[in-house]
Formats: structure tokens, sequence, C-alpha cells
């Protein structure tokens, strides 16, 4: 069992103040203005962009994502990849078996497609280290189970390394394990990190850009090349690969914010966006 470690700091540590703060973020002036309403239609969402900040900050943004979640319906399998923020662990880190537990449940590993994501690549290891204290996974969780109750089973994949290569691997990998199967892949990511408003926006605009357009490789490259604080462009160029290679045709930026925005100016901001990438 893997506890919840940033419950009661990101996100309220209760089950009924988290369902509230979740429906909060939802009917947010910046947030989609609606709570969400679970469809049964075909789905088409493959891969989300979604932020991990305190949802005091990012949970607006982020409900902007899971709301087009909702109305797509229930994948079948979640893989969510998210940046290793703590260092620990190793390079590419996947848990396979066990279950995360929240303030609003226990989520079971989806321990099929990890085995098989694991076997269709060299550098993913089997570790747990790694997502010990790592937050960027945790907070999509209570998002999902707001959702799909316990209705759904992740894979939790972290990545302390980012180049380009890596990060096409792993998206190869995740395409492959998943061919054939109905699946979203969310990204965990925060945009430019405490720089001023006006600078944020320019910068978090040129990632975007490549984004939008589905260019993984770019995505790396734009960060490397104008040195921007994104702490998971890593794992939003792995979701671009395998989506792209899973039938994905197009993306579309459904909210960016930072957190001036979200709650309030202040001198030095970070950069959030919600992007869904559908067939």
């Amino acid at each position: 069992m893997r506890p919840p470690v940033v419950a009661g700091q990101f996100y309220a540590g209760t089950r009924a103040e988290l369902l509230r703060q979740i429906e909060e973020c939802y009917l947010s002036e910046h947030g989609p203005g609606r709570l969400p309403r679970v469809g049964k239609g075909l789905r088409k969402v493959v891969g989300l962009v979604s932020p991990h900040a305190g949802y005091m900050y990012s949970g607006p943004v982020a409900a902007h994502g899971f709301a087009r979640v909702a109305e797509d319906g229930l994948p079948a399998r979640i893989v969510i990849l998210g940046p290793n923020h703590t260092g620990a662990g190793s390079g590419v880190s996947i848990v396979t078996s066990g279950r995360w537990r929240t303030p609003l449940g226990e989520v079971p590993i989806d321990g099929d497609l990890g085995e098989e994501i694991k076997a269709a690549s060299d550098i993913i290891d089997v570790d747990t280290t790694a997502h010990a204290y790592e937050h960027s996974i945790e907070v999509q969780l209570p998002f999902l189970q707001h959702l799909f109750g316990d209705a759904f089973k992740i894979v939790p994949i972290c990545l302390m390394l980012q180049d380009e290569s890596t990060s096409l691997e792993v998206g190869d990998a995740i395409a492959k394990a998943a061919a054939g199967s109905d699946i979203l892949i969310i990204a965990s990511t925060d945009f430019t990190h405490y720089e001023p408003q006006r600078y944020a926006v320019e910068k978090d605009r040129m990632v975007i850009e490549r984004i939008v357009k589905m260019d993984p490789r770019g995505v790396v490259r734009v960060v490397d090349e104008e040195g921007i604080t994104m702490c998971g462009y890593g794992p939003v160029a792995a979701m671009l690969q395998a989506a792209k290679r899973l039938g994905a045709k197009r993306a579309e930026l459904l909210k960016y914010a930072t957190s001036g925005d979200t709650a309030g100016p202040m001198a030095q901001v970070v950069g959030y966006a919600s992007i869904a990438v559908s067939k």
C-alpha cells in the first residue's frame, strides 16, 4: 500500500473536505464553471496534460482536463506519467503491483499492463522508491476518483531522465503494450516555475505550441533551448509519442493560467495547462 504523502498539503486531507475542494475547482471562475458528468459514448481522448500543484493554485486548470475526460467516459486502462522531483530511485520507474491510497479510497495498480510496459523497454525499472514521496502522480488520483470511484486501475511511471531518447522510448513502450486497448495516458506537469507573469506566459506559449502540434521531440528541444523550467516535459513527450502511435490526431489547449491568475497577483508565478490529445 502506497499511502498519500501530500494529503493535507497539496489537497484536503479528509474525504468530505477533498470532495468539496474538487467541486470548488470545477466551479471556480478559472474552472469549467460546472460539475462534470461522466459520459458513455465512444472514447476519443488518448492523452491529457494535467498540472500537479496544490489544488488552490492549479486545481481549476486541472478541472478543465478532467471535465473533458468525464465527457469521454471511463477508460479501460490509465497510465500516469510524472516527473521525479525527489531525485530518489531509478531513471525511469514503474510500479506493477499494490495499491495507492488517498482520502477518497484505494486505487489498484494495473499489474498486467505495467508488466507489459516494463517488458517493452530496457530502460524502465520496477521501482517503488521513486514513487514513495513523489507528488506529481498522486495529485491526479483524487480527480479520477471523484469521476470514476473505484472503477479504474492505474500504471504510475516516474521519469527522472527526461532526455529526448528516453522520453520517446517510454512512449513507444506504452504504445506497444497498449496496442488495441482503450487507454488514457496522463502526463503530469507544471510549466514555467517562479518567473514574472509576462515571461512565464511567453515561455509556456512556446512549449504549448509544440504540444498542440503533437511534436514530442519539439517539446524536449524547446525546453532545452529556451531554458524553460517545465518540470514534466519528458512525461509530456512520452505521452505524445504514445498517443500518436495509438491513433491520436489532434491536441487541444483546454485551459492555461498561472498561479498569479488563480491565487492572485504575485511577483513570481508558476504556469499550468490542461491539454487533451484525441483520436
